[in-house]
C-alpha cells in the first residue's frame, strides 16, 4: 500500500476533526456547525472558499501551480493559474478543473454507541460516514493546498442534504457547475462489505433511482355483514399488490433489474365495517430512466383498471426521487488505475450494484466522472464502548473506520495528480 507520507502524518489532526463532527451530527440543510468548521479548516490553509451553495453546501477553490510545472523561464503566471505568457504569446494552461464530493449530512437516528464521540443528540447520528467521508477530503485539501503540484483548479464541494433531501441538485440550482466549471467530478463513499484497505469500483450503473408510489383505492363502505351493499377496496388492494410484481416478472427484460416494493397498505378503522378507501403506498428502484417509464406507465394503468373491474377508482401518485447513479466508462476506468497504483489490482474489487440510492446522481447526469467505495472494514476497528449490533450503514451501531482516513486522502490527491497529467496541455 502506498500511502502519502505527510497524509499519514496528519492523521491524528484528521480523525480528530472527524470525531468532532460525529459528536455534533446535524441534520440534512442544518449542517451550520460543520460547514461552518470545514469553511474555517479549510481558510487556515489557505484555501478560497464559497458558502451558501444549497443552503449549507460550500466550494472550496485550490489553484494549482503551473511555476511547479515545466514552464520556460521568464514565463508570468496569473493569479489564477490560467494562463502564461511566453514571448508575447499567451498559452492556455491550468484551464482544466475537476471535483471532489464528500457530503456532510447525518441520519434522523439515535445512536446505541458509549464511546466519547458519539453523538450528543439524540435522535441525530453518523450512521452512513459522512463525517468520514468530509474528513478524508479535508486530509487531501491540506497536502493540495500546500504542494500545489498540479496544472489546473482542484474544487472541494462539501454537500448537505444527501440523506433524502437532494443537496447535490440544489448546489446545482445554486450555480455549482456554472460558477465553478469543471471537467469532471468524482465521489467517494464508504463500504462496511468491503475490508479496509480495499476499493469498489465499476462503469456504469452503481446505484438505483428512488422513487415513491401512493394510490388511493376508493370504493363504497358497508356493513361487514352486508358486503353486497358496499364496494370492498381491501381485496382490490391485495389484487393490486400482486399484480405488480408481474410487471418485474412479465413486462421488464429479464436482463433489466427493478424492485417494486409495496410497504404500506392502510385500510378500515372497526372489524365489521367494510372502509370506503384503502391506500398502498411504497419504493420503486431502477437503474434505468427507460425501466422507470415503463414501471410508472404499467402501475397507472394496473392500478386504474384493477379498479374499474370492481367499481372502484384509483388515484394513482408517483414521485421520482434520486436518478440512477451511473459511472462514465472512461472515469470509472481512470479512477480503477489509480486505485490500483495505491493498493494493487488484487485489493480494487469490482463493485456489486446496490439498489440504494445517491444523489450524486445528478451530477453525473451534468458531468463525466465516477462513485466509489472505500472499504470500512467490519466493525473491529471501533472503540470500547460501541453497541452490541454490526457495523453496517444506517445501524445505531455504525461508525467510520479512522484507520482508512489516509488511504481516502491519498486516494483523493492521486486522482487529482493523476488525472491532471492526463488531462493538461
Amino acid at each position: 500500500m502506498k500511502l502519502i507520507d505527510e497524509i499519514v502524518g496528519a492523521q491524528d489532526e484528521i480523525r480528530d476533526i472527524r470525531r468532532d463532527i460525529h459528536a455534533h451530527p446535524e441534520l440534512k440543510f442544518e449542517e451550520l456547525r460543520t460547514s461552518e468548521l470545514v469553511a474555517k479548516k479549510l481558510e487556515s490553509w489557505g484555501i478560497e472558499v464559497h458558502r451558501g451553495l444549497g443552503i449549507t453546501g460550500l466550494v472550496g477553490v485550490i489553484h494549482g501551480n503551473p511555476d511547479a510545472r515545466d514552464i520556460p523561464v521568464g514565463s508570468t503566471v496569473s493569479a489564477s493559474g490560467a494562463s502564461v505568457s511566453t514571448g508575447g504569446s499567451t498559452v492556455s494552461k491550468g484551464s482544466k478543473a475537476i471535483g471532489l464530493r464528500a457530503d456532510m449530512d447525518a441520519l434522523p437516528m439515535t445512536e446505541f454507541n458509549q464511546f466519547p464521540h458519539a453523538s450528543i443528540f439524540r435522535g441525530k447520528m453518523h450512521a452512513c460516514g459522512h463525517d468520514g467521508h468530509t474528513a478524508m477530503l479535508l486530509g487531501a485539501a491540506k497536502h493540495l493546498a500546500k504542494h500545489r503540484s498540479f496544472n489546473g483548479t482542484v474544487y472541494l464541494i462539501f454537500q448537505p442534504g444527501e440523506e433524502g433531501g437532494g443537496g447535490a441538485l440544489e448546489m446545482m440550482k445554486d450555480g455549482l457547475f456554472s460558477r465553478f466549471p469543471m471537467d469532471a467530478v468524482f465521489g467517494m463513499h464508504n463500504w462496511p462489505d468491503y475490508p479496509a484497505g480495499t476499493f469498489g469500483i465499476r462503469e456504469g450503473p452503481v446505484m438505483a433511482s428512488s422513487n415513491v408510489f401512493k394510490v388511493r383505492i376508493t370504493g363504497r363502505g358497508s356493513h361487514a355483514a352486508l358486503p353486497h351493499h358496499g364496494i370492498d377496496p381491501v381485496p382490490i388492494a391485495c389484487q393490486m399488490v400482486q399484480a405488480f410484481q408481474t410487471i418485474v416478472t412479465r413486462n421488464l427484460n429479464p436482463t433489466d433489474n427493478a424492485v417494486i416494493s409495496v410497504t404500506m397498505i392502510q385500510a378500515g378503522e372497526a372489524t365489521n365495517v367494510i372502509p370506503d378507501y384503502a391506500e398502498i403506498q411504497g419504493t420503486v428502484r431502477t437503474f434505468t430512466v427507460e425501466v422507470l417509464d415503463l414501471i410508472e406507465k404499467r402501475m397507472a394503468d394496473i392500478a386504474q383498471h384493477c379498479c374499474a373491474a370492481y367499481g372502484a377508482s384509483a388515484d394513482f401518485e408517483f414521485h421520482r426521487g434520486y436518478p440512477p447513479t451511473i459511472n462514465h466508462a472512461n472515469e470509472a476506468d481512470f479512477v480503477r488505475g489509480v486505485m490500483t497504483s495505491i493498493v494493487g489490482a488484487e485489493q480494487v474489487r469490482r463493485y456489486e450494484p446496490t439498489m440504494g440510492s445517491e444523489d450524486f446522481s445528478y451530477f453525473l447526469q451534468e458531468k463525466p466522472g465516477a462513485y466509489f467505495v472505500i472499504g470500512n472494514g467490519n466493525g473491529s476497528h471501533r472503540t470500547p464502548g460501541h453497541g452490541l449490533g454490526p457495523c453496517v450503514l444506517h445501524n445505531p451501531n455504525y461508525d467510520f473506520n479512522d484507520d482508512v482516513i489516509p488511504l481516502g486522502a491519498t486516494l483523493w490527491v492521486s486522482i487529482v495528480d493523476q488525472w491532471f497529467k492526463q488531462h493538461s496541455s
